[in-house]
């Protein structure tokens, strides 16, 4: 039987035959144009659909143009000495160079070949990358492969911490028309945890199944279990699984070395990049829930920094309250990490969240060594604890309890309990940063309802210039909260407090609390390089 010519139907052959009698068309088509000329009557090579003959990736139909709209980055406007950042500025400026990780999903289409079915015929799946395991503080991608045209479906996203506390977010997608969902080129559709173009909203909006709690990571060394999952449909309920994949958080880099540190009475943990070193050295304290909370030191130390993690009550052998503390023990680990072999001189930073900001800003007043001092919606008046060093005693910051205001939920917001610094007698809980030999940077989330963060930071500055000490930097974030942590956690709206003993309300809008905490995490790591190496940051801002 005389097989089928170009132009006529291709009878019994299967789909592959078909396509290698094309190939051989489209060969035959290029040895004539070489030979000057084609044949009468000889057929065009066949191409995919909007794809071009110079190129072999298939350009996006119009579907997809609708489906995932280009959305240009905002730029951050200043206003008198702080930055204000736009909320909406930092993951959409930062998709492109996710995308650029994520490779094109599609299937990569050759010219003079037609695609055979498409990859929607395929089943299902979840494409990440990195494919296995990320770093807690890097960004992930996300895509599902093999969908129908258009599908509409379900992304979930469920992480356990030690504790077994189950956090969950869920976003509504619809995949292109080539069966094809990419979450850093398609936004997500009203109705889940979040809308809008957002590749990491799986991450960022995860909440708590148990109300008042907050995710933190206790033991460094494993990664928590991020699950994901695809479903059928945009229906309350989950419909038909799809898909599923796992993926490991970590937050211990490869070859960074984690030492338990028990010299005389401090009770900390050092982390140290890899190699010899000396690093540029930090000593990290975090707020009034006391322990060890190392995360965010080793984080920190991921990217070439020599971090103590510094408990100060409430571990081992430490205060169990937090009545008084006494600068002599934090002179201890400073006067540790100065004399580190691997530790960079002639001087180290200081980085301090809430109550451990406060305590580094006492430190940086009356302590030699100190060459930068990083708060992070901390106070510049001593608060929660009476404070002594030799002779001198600094009283805690008074409270008023009867403006503290109680919803009908039973969540407090405290944001008015203290008093001012500023007025009578509370003026003796003013630290004295002016006597302070370092720099300083403030980052200060404008919706902070735990106390006046951007108060502190203003009055601090004025009182900095008034003795003719430099200006120190402050970078104010629109809709952040107080906890602002390295990126990627989700914002915690509301938890226990220990000083009240009831949960309150810490402030922030979940998206910009997230984009302020990408920007803030280079920002620390950009003041620490400049002031402690001299060094301009290898990193820099998302804006």
């Amino acid at each position: 039987m005389k097989p089928p010519t170009a132009g006529e139907g291709s009878g019994g052959k299967t789909e592959e035959e078909a396509g290698m009698q094309e190939s051989r068309e489209v060969r035959k088509s290029a040895r004539r144009r070489e030979s000057g000329g084609r044949d009468k009557g000889a057929a065009a090579p066949l191409l995919p659909a909007g794809a071009c003959q110079r190129h072999s990736r298939p350009e996006p139909g119009p579907g997809f143009a609708r489906i995932c709209p280009r959305i240009r980055p905002q730029r951050r406007e200043r206003s008198g000495a702080m930055w204000q950042v736009s909320a909406r500025s930092l993951s959409r400026a930062s998709c492109r160079g996710w995308q650029r990780r994520l490779p094109w999903p599609g299937p990569a289409w050759s010219p003079g070949t037609a695609p055979a079915q498409g990859l929607s015929s395929m089943a299902p799946a979840i494409r990440l990358s990195p494919a296995t395991r990320s770093l807690f503080d890097e960004p992930l991608a996300i895509a599902v492969q093999g969908l129908g045209p258009r599908q509409q479906v379900t992304l979930r996203t469920s992480l356990r911490d030690e504790t077994g506390e189950l956090f969950q977010a869920t976003a509504h997608y619809q995949a292109g028309d080539d069966g094809q969902l990419d979450l850093a080129r398609c936004p997500a559709l009203p109705g889940g945890s979040f809308s809008g173009l957002e590749p990491m909203g799986l991450l960022w909006a995860l909440q708590p199944q148990k109300p008042f709690w907050r995710l933190v990571k206790r033991d460094v060394q494993s990664p928590f279990l991020l699950q994901l999952e695809v479903f059928e449909g945009h229906g309350e309920r989950p419909g038909r699984l799809l898909a599923q994949a796992q993926h490991e958080r970590a937050f211990l880099r490869d070859g960074v070395r984690r030492v338990p540190v028990r010299e005389g009475r401090i009770r900390a943990t050092l982390f140290l990049p890899p190699g010899s070193g000396p690093f540029p050295g930090i000593i990290d304290l975090y707020g009034a829930g006391g322990g060890l909370p190392e995360y965010r030191a080793c984080l920190l130390a991921n990217h070439g920094f020599a971090v103590l993690a510094l408990a100060f009550y409430s571990y081992e052998d430490l205060p169990k309250g937090m009545k008084e503390f006494h600068l002599e023990y934090f002179e201890e680990a400073v006067n540790y990490m100065l004399q580190h072999t691997q530790v960079k001189g002639p001087g180290i930073g200081l980085l301090g969240h809430s109550k451990g900001g406060d305590l580094c800003v006492s430190m940086a007043s009356f302590l030699k060594g100190i060459t930068a001092t990083a708060l992070i919606n901390g106070s510049v008046a001593n608060v929660g604890a009476v404070l002594h060093y030799k002779d001198i005693t600094i009283p805690p910051l008074g409270i008023n309890r009867k403006r503290i205001k109680v919803s009908k939920s039973g969540i407090a917001d405290v944001i008015d309990a203290l008093n001012s610094p500023l007025e009578g007698p509370d003026q003796q809980s003013f630290i004295p940063l002016e006597k302070a030999e370092c720099s300083f940077l403030f980052i200060v989330g404008q919706d902070d309802h735990n106390w006046k963060s951007e108060f502190f930071a203003v009055e601090g500055s004025k009182r900095l210039q008034a003795h003719g000490k430099e200006k120190p930097e402050i970078v104010c974030y629109p809709g952040a909260g107080h906890y602002i942590e390295p990126p990627f956690f989700p914002m915690c709206a509301a938890s226990m407090h220990l000083l009240f003993g009831k949960p309150v309300m810490w402030g922030g809008e979940p998206k910009a609390h997230c984009e302020a905490q990408i920007d803030a995490w280079q920002q620390i790591q950009a003041f620490f390089c400049k002031h402690l190496t001299g060094k301009p940051s290898g990193t820099s801002s998302k804006l």
